[in-house]
């Protein structure tokens, strides 16, 4: 429960925002690039994929947060 208090702490601050959203757009366009690219480019991505793609950016972002709010403590 306390890590959840400190990872809305630093979803509060913008540096940490901006920090986590500049590593999603990195890491999730590599990953969807790898994963998404081909369906993409063949105009076969169904509304399962785009789930998916978008978990593929929201995953990079909430590890980058996780990551900043346990360095804090450390």
């Amino acid at each position: 429960m306390r890590q959840l208090k400190k990872m809305k702490h630093t979803l509060a601050q913008q540096h940490c925002r901006a920090t986590a959203l500049r590593v999603a757009l990195f890491v999730g366009t590599v990953l969807f690039s790898l994963n998404h690219g081909s369906a993409l480019m063949n105009d076969e991505m169904s509304q399962q994929r785009w789930i998916s793609g978008i978990l593929t950016y929201m995953v990079p972002f909430m590890v980058s947060i996780h990551g900043q709010s346990s360095r804090k403590t450390a």
